[in-house]
């Protein structure tokens, strides 16, 4: 199903009342002050990822790199590398552990676009909620077919735990599926479409909506989905305490 695009000047309305919107690549580029170009420079930086060593159901199909940051206002900085932990509430498959990813390379993140991007996040779900610090937790992903399925969300529909989460599309190479599918918590409606266009962006208010996708698979040699997910959280990483 072909995606319905939310315009800029009704993201925040949409977050507040539907809990998501979709965002198309040229409007993607305009809030990041960007030119796609320039995000496009960043897509390089998949076909450097590490293999996902966590995967409970075996998988190899997986690979990935994470890096966290803190912003207030327009300043962005990175942190120390850290664990990325959940909690089994929100992901029953893998939740409770500190999984230790390979950080992500300093090429991508001192590409020009790296940080427009994410403060013109930061400050859109200020305008949302009004946090003044975002404590933002950066994955880089690559869901591959070399056994023939890979699946973006193994643990399924569900909630990340943060306050905020930005799903990219950077690219989708001689695959099929992964169809994105997004409900209400705690209601009966539902969304489902497939993105297809690079730098395409889904906005979801963790609260009030679940997510997932479906599996991909082949249609030709080297099948891939290449994914940026960006979470934004105001108090603090999760398993700090933990």
């Amino acid at each position: 199903m072909a995606p319905e695009f939310t315009s800029l000047d009704h993201v925040t309305g949409a977050l507040r009342t539907q809990g998501w919107a979709l965002i198309a690549p040229a409007d993607v580029a305009a809030l990041s002050g960007t030119p796609l170009a320039q995000l496009d420079a960043l897509a390089p930086g998949w076909d450097n990822l590490e293999l996902d060593n966590y995967l409970k159901d075996g998988g190899r199909y997986r690979r990935r790199r994470h890096s966290c940051f803190v912003q207030q206002g327009a300043e962005l900085a990175q942190t120390a590398h850290r664990a990325h932990w959940q909690s089994v509430e929100y992901n029953a498959l893998h939740g409770g552990m500190h999984r230790m990813f390979e950080p992500m390379l300093p090429e991508t993140i001192e590409t020009p676009g790296w940080q427009g991007l994410l403060t013109a996040l930061g400050r859109l779900f200020s305008d949302v909620r009004g946090a003044p610090r975002w404590y933002v937790e950066a994955h880089q992903f690559r869901i591959d077919t070399a056994d023939g399925i890979g699946r973006p969300t193994p643990e399924g529909a569900h909630r990340d735990g943060v306050d905020y989460v930005a799903v990219i599309l950077i690219g989708r190479h001689h695959i099929k599926g992964g169809e994105t599918r997004i409900f209400e918590a705690e209601g009966p409606n539902g969304k489902r479409f497939t993105m297809t266009e690079p730098w395409t962006m889904l906005l979801l208010d963790d609260a009030t909506v679940i997510h997932e996708s479906t599996p991909i698979q082949p249609t030709g040699a080297h099948g891939h989905r290449d994914t940026l997910v960006i979470t934004y959280r105001a108090d603090g990483f999760q398993g700090e305490s933990a």
